[in-house]
């Protein structure tokens, strides 16, 4: 596995600094998340510009969300940054951040969707980061909802995670470990070529071999085989030791394909991936109800058989 560090197990009492880093949020959402953090023992406080001024469609302005940012990361007493939505705004901010600051101050982040951006930046510093669910989720759900749940267990076990899940009949059959990494499959392909690159590090980085995951919402079929292509023609996929496909929401079928799961197998039984390692569809993990968080970079297991899936950590 490659090196990576796993900032320490939250615990009673620790403050989460809540952030806007993209798109605007709405207000009770960011309460009703905080209410969720008190609930569970944590101190979580809200970041100057976490609720605006907006600008445009952005939470605040660039250099706004960047002084929240870095105020979060600077400050010893934050033990995890709280990121409240995704939507579009966090690669704005990345050129802005050197290694040494993530890699000085070494604490979760966590979110989704655009916010893999900043998980790309976190894993490009050596620090491991939670792809999971943000403010809406923890404030229109129950307490005891079992991805909210997940997230405070993951936080509190330093990173810790065990999943099963149901099989799909598209699935591929097979055991591996891997370091994972993924997250919204738009967000990282449009980092190809940067340094926040998750396909050239998976060349370069990581030696033992990478288990892959994607979710992405909105993004007609055609765009996700384009990506998939794009993948397959710069020999990333051959690399993988197992790929898990999540959630691919709110999408239309076309002429080619009913659905997202029917694309992504003829792409696969086209032996652009290898045939022996374990291959997930529907995975929990994306904009759904059930999001299961996931820690970017911890070495895991993915066990796929016919009667179930299970992903889980291995330290």
């Amino acid at each position: 596995m490659s090196e990576m560090f796993f900032p320490a197990p939250l615990k009673e009492g620790d403050k989460i600094a809540i952030v806007s880093p993209a798109s605007m949020v709405k207000d009770e959402y960011v309460y009703g998340a905080m209410s969720r953090m008190l609930a569970r023992g944590y101190e979580p406080v809200l970041m100057k510009y976490a609720l605006g001024h907006e600008d445009g469609n952005f939470a605040a302005s660039k250099g706004d969300r960047l002084m929240d940012l870095f105020s979060a990361l600077e400050n010893q007493e934050y033990k995890a940054i709280f990121c409240s939505r995704g939507g579009y705004g966090c690669a704005q901010l990345l050129a802005n951040f050197s290694k040494g600051m993530i890699a000085g101050n070494p604490k979760w982040i966590i979110g989704y969707s655009d916010i893999s951006a900043l998980l790309a930046l976190w894993y490009s510093s050596g620090i491991a980061s939670i792809h999971g669910p943000m403010a809406k989720h923890l404030a229109i759900n129950p307490a005891d909802d079992p991805s909210t749940e997940a997230l405070f267990n993951i936080l509190e076990t330093g990173g810790r995670f065990d999943y099963t899940v149901a099989p799909h009949q598209f699935n591929q059959l097979g055991k591996s470990t891997g370091v994972i990494r993924g997250g919204n499959m738009a967000v990282l392909t449009d980092l190809a070529g940067t340094p926040y690159d998750l396909f050239d590090s998976m060349k370069n980085r990581d030696s033992q071999g990478v288990i892959l995951f994607f979710e992405d919402i909105a993004e007609p079929i055609y765009k996700v085989n384009r990506m998939l292509w794009r993948l397959a023609l710069s020999g990333s996929l051959m690399m993988v030791k197992g790929i898990i496909f999540g959630q691919f929401t709110e999408y239309k079928p076309d002429k080619n394909f009913d659905t997202m799961e029917d694309m992504i197998k003829h792409f696969i039984d086209q032996s652009i991936v290898p045939r022996n390692i374990p291959i997930v569809y529907n995975f929990p993990v994306g904009h759904t109800d059930l999001n299961y968080p996931i820690t970017e970079g911890a070495e895991v297991e993915l066990d796929v058989t016919e009667t179930r899936v299970r992903l889980r950590t291995l330290y």
